[in-house]
This record gives structure tokens, C-alpha cells and sequence, in this order.
């Protein structure tokens, strides 16, 4: 429990922070999710949308601080190499 007044404002300030990093962390989680489950498919057209969206997402989050971003590099450069094969396999 915080006991001076700019501890409880920190404390505020963490759970509104906490909040609003939950929708975008959520909202990455499922672009990714999108983009792999299309790239496991195998639809070429349909994996280019999903993969542009889940790689803007990870930029968003990453640029918002609530992803790293040798994190959201990392993760959309994996999509992204998956794309690449799936279409150089077509």
C-alpha cells in the first residue's frame, strides 16, 4: 500500500499505463495470430493482408513501449520469412 501521495500517483499512473497496453497487446497478439494461422493454410493472398497487419501492430506496439522492439522486429521478420517461403514454395 502506498503511503505518501506521489507513490499513490505512481500508482495511478501504473494502472492506467496497464490498461492501455492490455488493448494493444491483445490486439497484437491476435493480428500475429491471424497472420500465422493464414501462413499454415497456405493461402498466398489471403497471408499478405494478415502478415501487413500483424507487422503494423508490432510497430504500433513497439513504438507505443509495449512490446520491445528487437521483440517486434524479431517476431515480424519471422512472419515475414514464412511468408517468403510459402510464396517461393507456390
Amino acid at each position: 500500500m502506498a503511503n505518501h501521495s506521489s507513490a499513490e500517483k505512481r500508482n495511478r499512473q501504473r494502472l492506467v499505463r496497464t490498461e492501455r497496453a492490455r488493448s494493444v497487446r491483445s490486439a497484437t497478439r491476435t493480428a500475429v495470430k491471424q497472420a500465422r494461422v493464414a501462413l499454415a493454410a497456405g493461402e498466398t493472398d489471403e497471408a499478405k493482408g494478415k502478415v501487413h497487419a500483424a507487422s503494423v501492430e508490432l510497430a504500433r506496439a513497439a513504438k507505443k513501449g509495449v512490446l520491445h522492439p528487437r521483440t517486434a522486429a524479431r517476431s515480424t521478420a519471422r512472419i515475414n520469412a514464412a511468408l517468403h517461403k510459402l510464396v517461393q514454395a507456390k
